[in-house]
């Protein structure tokens, strides 16, 4: 597949099916079954347009390259159920941590770290929750894990890691740095060795020195929502998130409010853009573009905001199983998931229990294509939309 083709990986957890499709035709140009992967720890961007995963029914991270003439380039087995996946700046030292899966409440402790170029794995037991992981680069890289209840940065050597005996030993940081206890969202920014996790209180940043973090101002949020999941954006050289505000009864979604946080990391200028009310989960940042879906029983959009935060909006038709009033948005509903890259213009949003992929230009607003898959992609699935050389693996997190 030539270079500069946009290709988009749509992952579909509950049947178990992972499709291959060209942009913007929608054309299928590979397909895995039997391949349930992590919709929680989401797509890993790895250098030369490579895709990180975790298949949560076999315990496996796989490596998949849509560029090659073989979809899977590896598989290393790893303790499930995953919670969330990071990478070094180079793409080459991976960590997974495992937190709740189907059941109620966190149990595992387990964490996985992998050498994708030695194929040397590891399993340590840290603390039982829902653990966020950021991996920073360097001649030493250390894996930051951030916990909940106690709220802490817990600082580990990926090397003491990755060298720790069989049996699954506990290990205990050597470095801890305090937080909230309500922290979910995280980010790294390689060049400043900067990590930042979302909490009520704001975004807490910490800075690299040695082996070690040190904590420094919090962004605040601006507003008196919240954000609960956090991405850095390549280009723009900024953080990003959707604060969620309103009563938190997950029955009152369709009042729930949405705004779109910007954070500049150069100028410290933070930016507000209203949503609208209802669901808005991930976000998408394409090259010019950063993109939203927004569920509502009034009806659905997708929302387009440019480089000086003007919104554009283009309604979506509606999903069958859709959340109403007076229930969830969670449970047994079917939801949306949106894709870019900032090597591209294109976007890509679902729609769950149809087995759609609406790919859409940002830059017009037109639909190029419309492809019906052969699962239903229920829950609105997973996508992950990659250009070889798109820059997107500067954000070593999962998302």
């Amino acid at each position: 597949m030539p270079a500069a083709t946009p290709v988009l990986l749509v992952s579909d957890h509950v049947a178990g099916a992972v499709h291959l499709l060209t942009v913007p035709d929608g054309a299928v140009a590979g397909r895995l079954t039997g391949r349930h992967l992590s919709e929680h720890t989401g797509f890993l961007a790895l250098p030369e347009g490579r895709v990180a995963c975790v298949d949560d029914r076999r315990g496996e991270l796989l490596v998949l390259d849509p560029f090659a003439e073989q979809l899977v380039e590896r598989t290393v087995p790893v303790a499930v159920p995953a919670e969330h996946l990071a990478c070094d700046p180079s793409g080459r030292r991976l960590a997974v941590t495992t937190g709740l899966g189907k059941n109620s409440e966190p149990w595992s402790d387990l964490l996985t770290v992998v050498d994708l170029a030695t194929g040397e794995a590891a399993r340590v037991r840290t603390r039982a929750g829902e653990p966020g992981v950021t991996v920073l680069g360097g001649g030493d890289p250390l894996v930051v894990l951030r916990h909940r209840e106690p709220g802490a940065l817990a600082v580990h050597r990926f090397a003491d890691l990755l060298g720790a005996p069989p049996g699954c030993p506990r290990v205990v940081p050597h470095a801890v740095l305090a937080l909230p206890d309500d922290g979910h969202g995280d980010a790294y920014v390689p060049g400043p060795e900067l990590v930042f996790a979302a909490t009520s209180e704001g975004v807490h940043r910490a800075r690299r020195t040695g082996d070690a973090l040190t904590a420094e101002a919090v962004v605040p949020w601006g507003s008196s929502a919240r954000g609960w999941y956090l991405r850095f954006d390549t280009r723009r050289q900024a953080l990003w998130t959707t604060l969620r505000g309103g009563d938190p009864d997950p029955l009152r979604w369709p009042e729930w409010s949405n705004q779109a946080w910007r954070h500049e990391l150069g100028t410290g200028r933070t930016l507000l853009t209203e949503l609208g009310p209802g669901l808005v989960f991930r976000l998408a940042l394409a090259r010019r573009h950063t993109a939203f879906s927004r569920i509502h029983p009034d009806g659905d959009e997708l929302i387009l905001l440019d480089a000086d935060g003007a919104a554009r909006r283009f309604p979506l038709p509606g999903m069958d199983g859709a959340p109403r009033r007076g229930g969830t948005p969670w449970e047994g509903v079917q939801r949306r998931a949106v894709a870019a890259s900032p090597g591209s213009d294109w976007i890509a949003v679902t729609r769950g229990g149809h087995g759609e992929v609406h790919i859409v230009d940002a830059e017009t607003g037109q639909e190029a294509a419309r492809p019906r898959l052969s699962t239903p992609l229920h829950h609105g699935g997973h996508l992950v939309l990659r250009v070889r050389n798109d820059g997107a693996d500067g954000d070593p997190v999962g998302r």
